[in-house]
């Protein structure tokens, strides 16, 4: 090709690597997921610049609104490297709606960003679907989204993921940490395995280890060892829900990355101290696998993992009984796990293998 040549080359997006048609395409494509969603207050459509919520319409009068957003981390890489894209999309709402659960509020409405170096037929779909599945487990509306195709950002096959959520909470009914007094118990609800923390950990483990994670897992040869690594994050809300509109619940903690040991007492008022035993249940095979392979010293097990416990739930001594049989009805599994105590505010777990303690001395909001 000459200069003359060369100067009269026509230059478009798509030669720089950014298809306009595929991303139309991707955006009918996840439509009628999106508007599977649907709730009062939103119609779940796609489309506009911006997407609507009416308060009134979802039977709100005196609301506060309450607004999370989170990621997956590096689960993302098992996923991508394993072709296993169906189940990240419910951690990513997962992650948020938990955390609106926390403060008492009901999710309603759900935007998610996806970037890429390249869209990938399927995968795209794949990751949206699950989304999808996350907000209707959830019971909020997916209403809008970002699709951002960015070549020379990412390697090839790689993607990333951020989740926004906006709930709200009648004002009486936040949940503040106010409400908790010494003399509480503390119920636990069981985690779906590892659920969206500790996988720059786990990843390096099964790197150094050589893990085969198309085979059966050595603690459970009914399921693959990738299959149980990736599990979803289990969504508490509609569980959670009608117990915190009843009055019941004095204050939840979502145990996501620090444990028990550094989330519980984010709830905490000053002066309450949380005392967590853990030979109240029994850990799950996976995480005694984890910590065998790794042997990870247990207090940087409660530090790094969930050890079983995804969301840990503050109620009256009087209301615990009634509490955990309206859970079980629910379908969680639920463990009584310790109790709140005067004290300086801070947890501490103990058990047969020792007594760890964590101080509430942070300041950062932030919890990865």
């Amino acid at each position: 090709m000459n200069d003359a040549d060369q100067q009269s080359e026509s230059y478009t997006y798509a030669k720089a690597g950014v298809s306009i048609a595929a991303g139309n395409a991707l955006v009918k494509a996840i439509a009628p997921l999106a508007k599977a969603t649907a709730r009062p207050g939103a119609d779940a459509s796609l489309g506009g610049f911006g997407g609507f919520f009416d308060l009134k319409a979802a039977g709100y009068s005196d609301p506060l609104l309450v607004a999370a957003n989170d990621g997956v981390g590096t689960k993302l890489k098992l996923a991508i490297d394993s072709d296993r894209h169906d189940g990240v999309g419910i951690d990513l709402v997962a992650m948020c709606v938990n955390d609106l659960i926390v403060q008492g509020a009901e999710p309603l409405f759900f935007l998610d960003y996806f970037a890429t170096g390249k869209l990938e037929s399927g995968v795209a779909e794949r990751v949206i679907a699950g989304i999808a599945e996350g907000c209707k487990v959830a019971g909020c509306a997916l209403i809008g989204g970002e699709t951002a195709e960015m070549p020379g950002m990412y390697a090839q096959g790689d993607y990333d993921l951020a989740g926004f959520c906006v709930g709200a909470v009648e004002r009486a009914e936040a949940l503040t940490g106010s409400r908790v007094e010494d003399g509480d118990v503390i119920l636990g609800l069981a985690s779906s395995g590892v659920h969206s923390n500790g996988f720059s950990l786990v990843r390096r483990l099964a790197a150094d280890k050589g893990w085969k994670l198309d085979r059966p897992a050595l603690f459970d040869q009914d399921k693959l060892l990738i299959e149980a690594l990736i599990e979803p994050t289990r969504i508490y809300v509609k569980s959670l829900l009608p117990l915190v509109r009843s009055g019941k619940i004095a204050a939840l903690a979502h145990i996501t990355g620090g444990g028990l040991l550094e989330n519980i007492p984010r709830v905490l008022p000053d002066g309450l101290h949380a005392h967590v035993d853990a030979g109240a249940w029994t850990q799950p095979r996976l995480m005694a696998f984890l910590q065998g392979q790794g042997n990870i010293e247990p207090e940087e097990m409660a530090r790094t993992f969930n050890c079983g416990i995804g969301m840990a739930v503050v109620v009256r001594s009087g209301d615990a009984a009634d509490v955990k049989a309206a859970l079980d009805a629910a379908g969680e599994t639920v463990f009584t796990i310790g109790r709140i105590e005067a004290g300086e505010k801070g947890c501490t777990v103990s058990g047969p293998a020792g007594v760890w303690s964590a101080k509430a001395d942070w300041t950062a909001t932030h919890n990865g």
